[in-house]
């Protein structure tokens, strides 16, 4: 069974996807300690404060049609789409910067962060530049080059880690972080985008002209579930995200959002090594079996145990361990990031198992009930966070309580699309 299992083509991509974020994870993590030294909790608070903020407005740049790349049959739909996604993101991003020219000061001051003002305008640049990136990471998943991905990451984790280091000697604050982590997403897209000419061929062209006219009218209506179901959901999930950081600083100051911004990046490694890999290379294959006629369960069911096998052993480390192995590795000034990094392991353990889970949902058409799923949660998460934070007074109790929602949230899905695939007849 395992021969058979390292032969099959989804394996085979698996690994390679897995390769370069292994890389690229690697690469950061051997940076951590000393950019950790280099900046300190507050530089952190405040580009958590930041990332926070432009998570919260990433799903409309959009309306999530990216995504939606590699369903068409035909490439020439997927360029449509893709052109369709550009220019909804351009718009967006437009009508954002005007909002914030008149609203910065109201940000500032409600997150508790005047530091932050001077740097709003940068969320809707950063928010394009993440939109064109996302673009073509969907077309280079439907190509299936995922070797082009896998080299990319990591020659773009060693570009900006080096230069935050090489910065970080001369100007080690929280400004410096968001502007590199915004011209990071610019270098990004631009070397995927080069990464598909190179070794894509004609084939992996996304800006090459189509065959024969696509109305991006029609194509939009079409694919109309993305916008009406998918972008309310990651959006409700994106607000749950980032409720944490903006909380955290809220509450008890940038100090306390730069801890959970280090213990959530770094517990994020491990999470994005498996989980991107396998739900980019399930999502590609699973949409491709679904519109074959093909029974998806066993192979939902194997994607989603042997995820959980791979992450529990890691995971397990850090729930008993984190405290002390963040003091080590990042400075004894970051215990309590690693206090918090112990319960969000418990969260992230049962995310990564639905990697799968969260790929089919689009596929078979359950972009409703996740979405009613999400806002049920997102009050649950959100009220933990203010119990811990306006009850105990205690930002680790918080974020405890914020990690077991989140935990029951993937549970949920699991038992949601499993039932909804027991029910469909016509595999």
């Amino acid at each position: 069974m395992l021969q058979r299992l390292m032969r099959s083509a989804f394996v085979r991509n698996v690994v390679i996807v897995a390769s370069g974020t292994a890389g690229a994870q690697v690469i950061t993590l051997a940076f951590s300690p000393l950019i950790t030294r280099l900046y300190g909790p507050e530089a952190f608070g405040l580009l958590g404060a930041f990332t926070a903020v432009l998570a919260l407005v990433t799903p409309i740049s959009a309306l999530t049609y990216p995504v939606a790349i590699v369903l068409p049959k035909y490439d020439d739909e997927a360029k449509g789409l893709a052109r369709l996604s550009a220019r909804i993101a351009l718009v967006v991003a437009a009508v954002l910067a005007l909002l914030i020219l008149f609203a910065e000061g109201h940000i500032a001051r409600l997150l508790n962060m005047q530091e932050l003002q001077s740097y709003l305008l940068l969320v809707p640049v950063a928010m394009l530049f993440t939109a064109w990136q996302t673009i073509m990471q969907q077309w280079l998943i439907r190509k299936k080059l995922f070797q082009v991905t896998a080299r990319i990451a990591v020659s773009q984790s060693f570009i900006l880690n080096t230069v935050k280091s090489a910065t970080g000697l001369f100007w080690a604050n929280g400004a410096v972080l968001i502007i590199l982590n915004t011209l990071g997403s610019l270098l990004y897209s631009v070397q995927l985008w080069f990464g598909a000419r190179r070794w894509g061929g004609a084939d992996g062209q996304i800006l090459s002209p189509p065959s024969k006219p696509v109305a991006l009218k029609a194509l939009a209506l079409e694919h109309r579930d993305f916008p009406l179901y998918r972008t309310p959901q990651v959006l409700i999930n994106a607000i749950s995200q980032s409720a944490p950081t903006l909380l955290l600083a809220s509450l008890f100051g940038p100090a306390i959002a730069g801890f959970y911004t280090l213990s959530r990046s770094v517990m994020n490694a491990p999470a994005n090594l498996l989980g991107t890999s396998i739900g980019n290379v399930f999502y590609a294959q699973i949409a491709e079996s679904v519109n074959e006629g093909y029974d998806p369960r066993p192979f939902l069911h194997k994607a989603t145990l042997s995820a959980f096998a791979v992450a529990t052993p890691l995971f397990l480390v850090i729930m008993f361990f984190g405290a002390p192995l963040f003091a080590w590795v990042f400075g004894a000034e970051w215990h309590t990031a690693g206090q918090y990094a112990q319960w969000i392991a418990i969260w992230l353990l049962f995310s990564l198992a639905a990697r799968p889970i969260i790929a089919i949902i689009p596929v078979i058409e359950l972009q409703g009930s996740f979405l009613i799923m999400e806002i049920v949660f997102i009050a649950l998460r959100v009220g933990g966070l203010l119990i811990g934070g306006l009850v105990f007074d205690d930002p680790l109790v918080a974020v405890a309580l914020y990690a077991l929602a989140s935990a029951s949230l993937f549970l949920a899905l699991y038992i949601m699309v499993w039932q909804k695939l027991r029910t469909t007849t016509h595999y």
